[in-house]
């Protein structure tokens, strides 16, 4: 059922992806007045089609779902030959420099305007999210060492307000990327007994960060959680053998009151093979237990494989929750920013691999967006909804790219014509199509395996 769920949200975005953008293209080609022959949703081999609107166009499905593309009439590859000298002069290379590059640019605008649209919508629809309220930081992590505290809350990042757990990962990576210029990341929080003060995390921690992993906990922030009650209880675990059973709250552990889920776990992670005692109350009724938890292998962000205790239980605990929601305009304009700050952070991304500064796993292919499509959808809607807006900055960014075969690489030539007076020379765009499609082939591989070496 996840697969089938998975392979559906995959299909509904990357379809809705390439329709949007593939229709910035044949918008703005008509407005310009050029005649569009097909729109294409997939790539090779057509399986259906049909013709309509003014100029018959053919609106098809190809064979290939990873992409689309727009025909027009183009000299180019057609022959337009004895064509009447009203259709000529709809001719894609017989318009000024300006219209072709309108017409080449509008698929990765459209891509921008519809994350813009979806995240303006999220915002004012509202969005429930865990608070910025931390947990304890584990000992030896950044935050522990800048001081920080259970019970702070987060409440800006670099002078950037932070309102949820989204909004302050979100910052954290931006600060991530900045500090491989030298910055540090200034974190401002509340705490109940001293009120606003700031914080420091140096650059140095921020540099070693993995930006493809879980940023807030290789740092050590997590979401305060309330103390642990049992759900499910293994009964092959050391839970079970122990005497755990479902809705017995932990309320301490070698006498230390337990604060949350998230310190609790920690502990038992930090005990495997050793008996630890265990203060619980079920049924109103206090009762100690002694649990030994079982050695495992588990990966660390900060220390790669380690060793850790499991006694294989169900803790339940919902954090504090916040509802995140804005007016038209200020969803608007907040939608705008997340859309420029990300596109803007994806272009540096790409610089810090050229430069070798961030590791070229970080490229993903259709596994991962697949994945993830699922992940978002079984989350629901808003999370699926954001998926696909942050997925369709991405395809904007990356159409933008000088490379030949991309939008990017067009508008390059026709730049170089603006500047130049004359087009590209034909055997110029030849060879630089062939390097291109080299070059977008090799991505593509470097893609598919960081997406199976993810699932390895």
């Amino acid at each position: 059922m996840n697969l089938l769920q998975t392979l559906v949200a995959f299909v509904i975005a990357l379809g809705t992806l390439i329709t949007f953008h593939e229709l910035g293209h044949y918008l703005v080609a008509r407005w310009c007045g050029v005649k569009v022959l097909r729109f294409s949703v997939g790539m090779g081999r057509v399986v259906w089609s049909r013709r309509f609107g003014p100029d018959q166009t053919e609106w098809a499905i190809s064979a290939l779902p990873l992409g689309g593309y727009v025909k027009m009439l183009d000299a180019r590859e057609q022959d337009v030959k004895g064509l009447p000298e009203a259709e000529l002069r709809r001719e894609f290379t017989r318009q000024n420099v300006w219209k072709r590059i309108a017409i080449v640019a509008a698929g990765p605008l459209a891509n921008f305007l519809l994350a813009i649209v979806l995240f303006a919508g999220l915002y004012m629809h509202g969005i429930e999210e865990p608070a910025t309220r931390l947990a304890q930081p584990a000992p030896g992590t950044p935050a522990q060492l800048a001081g920080l505290k259970r019970d702070d809350v987060v409440t800006a990042v670099n002078g950037v307000r932070v309102t949820g757990w989204s909004e302050l990962r979100w910052q954290l990576v931006r600060a991530a990327v900045d500090a491989k210029e030298g910055g540090d990341a200034r974190i401002e929080v509340r705490r109940p007994s001293r009120g606003t003060f700031t914080f420091t995390l140096p650059s140095a921690a921020l540099t070693a960060l993995d930006l493809d992993g879980d940023v807030p906990a290789t740092l050590g922030l997590a979401i305060a959680l309330p103390p642990p009650v049992l759900g499910k209880v293994d009964p092959n675990g050391a839970g079970a053998r122990a005497g755990l059973r479902t809705g017995d709250a932990i309320v301490a552990l070698e006498g230390a009151p337990v604060q949350d889920v998230g310190s609790f776990t920690q502990a038992v992670r930090a005990a495997p093979g050793r008996a630890i005692a265990l203060d619980v109350v079920r049924d109103g009724q206090p009762l100690r237990l002694t649990i030994t938890p079982e050695s495992a292998r588990a990966d660390d962000p900060r220390k790669g494989s380690v060793t850790v205790g499991k006694i294989k239980v169900e803790l339940l605990g919902r954090p504090d929750m916040i509802v995140v929601a804005d007016g038209p305009v200020r969803a608007t304009v907040k939608a705008v920013r997340r859309v420029w700050d990300s596109s803007v952070l994806t272009v540096r991304m790409i610089g810090r691999m050229l430069t070798g500064d961030v590791s070229w796993k970080n490229v993903t292919g259709p596994i991962t967006i697949a994945d993830y499509a699922g992940q978002s959808s079984r989350i629901g809607l808003a999370s699926y909804l954001s998926f696909l807006a942050v997925v369709s900055i991405s395809l904007g960014v990356m159409n933008l790219l000088p490379i030949p075969v991309l939008d990017g690489g067009h508008l390059l030539y026709y730049s170089l014509e603006v500047l130049t007076g004359r087009p590209v020379p034909e055997r110029f765009g030849e060879i630089a199509q062939r390097l291109g499609v080299g070059l977008l082939v090799t991505l593509m591989a470097l893609a598919v395996f960081n997406d199976v070496a993810r699932l390895m």
